[in-house]
């Protein structure tokens, strides 16, 4: 019984200890000290992440970050955007520019062990496509043989292009530029036959040219591309953070708990909903959030459904399928971690 006891008093030590360093996150004091998280996102990506002409953002990464304000604050207008390019994205990350990136991000190897940054989650699954104009009269990617294609250069899409037409033993001629939008101007305006980018991307894109109508996505998907939020290396409290906001909000898509129901959803008996509004147990604690923040998150920003039918599916002008993105219930890969 003795060693018992003291295995238990040890036990408790540890949780005691356990819980003090998941609390002392350096990122989240500081997001508290200034009052505001510090979001690094795309700026030119429809859907995803950009200003409109008063400046507000909007997108499926926009609504993330402001979910995790949300958590943290009871407030999800308390983020400031920094719009970022591909090439100066991690940097910024890494110097502590911005608290977190959630800006269409590839989660690979040799960045998740060579930039000095994690990825938290992956919350969009997608795959790298090609545009077209119809007047070429292609109807697949394995047509474009000896194709001028413009592309974001400092880029996995880069990468896969070019390992894609090797792999296909076709001729490439590649039009590189700093900036998607500046790639897109190019492809708009006749400087190449195609144009290249993650395939949610594709359809974002689409909708800035011209004549959309003149363009189609081809089919191929030559790529896997997990996107996913990414934090500085050092910090896994943060991490933790980041990471659980976005099985919150898968947690309350798989619920059925939403915007509209959410303070309803309190009375439920299910204890998996009243562990993930906080009504049972301390999980904010190990956090160091208030219980009730994956409550603050579906209140102000809503379930992963919602927002990403809001911003990218039917409810939104790309009109995304969910495809991959369905929840695993749905045959999708979308799945939620339970939180108990």
């Amino acid at each position: 019984m003795k060693r018992l006891a003291t295995a238990f008093a040890i036990a408790t030590l540890l949780a005691f200890g356990m819980q003090a360093a998941w609390s002392q996150s350096p990122t989240l004091k500081a997001v508290q000290d200034r009052g505001e998280l510090v979001c690094g996102s795309n700026g030119q990506l429809a859907g995803f992440g950009m200003p409109d002409p008063q400046g507000n953002w909007t997108g499926f990464d926009v609504d993330f970050c402001r979910a995790i304000a949300a958590a943290i604050f009871n407030d999800p207008t308390k983020v400031k955007f920094v719009p970022l390019t591909a090439a100066n994205r991690f940097t910024a990350l890494q110097s502590g520019e911005v608290d977190v990136l959630s800006r269409n991000t590839t989660w690979t190897m040799s960045r998740d062990t060579t930039l000095g940054v994690d990825f938290a989650a992956v919350n969009y699954y997608d795959g790298q496509g090609f545009m077209v104009r119809k007047a070429l009269k292609v109807s697949s990617a394995l047509e474009l043989n000896g194709a001028s294609v413009c592309v974001q250069q400092g880029t996995t899409t880069e990468l896969n292009l070019a390992d894609y037409f090797r792999s296909n033993n076709m001729s490439l001629k590649t039009v590189t530029f700093a900036t998607l939008d500046e790639a897109l101007k190019a492809y708009d305006s006749s400087r190449c036959d195609a144009f290249t980018t993650d395939s949610s991307g594709l359809y974002g894109s689409r909708l800035l040219l011209s004549n959309p109508s003149d363009n189609i996505v081809l089919p191929e998907i030559i790529s896997k591309e997990p996107l996913s939020p990414a934090v500085r290396q050092g910090d896994d409290s943060w991490e933790d953070i980041v990471r659980w906001t976005h099985y919150a909000m898968v947690d309350a898509e798989e619920l059925g708990v939403t915007k509209n129901n959410v303070d309803g959803q309190l009375k439920s008996p299910n204890p998996e909903i009243r562990r993930l509004l906080g009504v049972e147990e301390q999980f904010g604690q190990s956090l160091g959030l208030s219980n009730d923040w994956a409550y603050r998150i579906i209140k102000f920003v809503g379930n992963y459904g919602e927002s990403f039918e809001r911003n990218v599916g039917q409810g939104s002008p790309l009109k995304i399928a969910r495809g991959l993105n369905a929840l695993w219930t749905k045959g999708g890969l979308q799945y939620g971690l339970p939180i108990r």
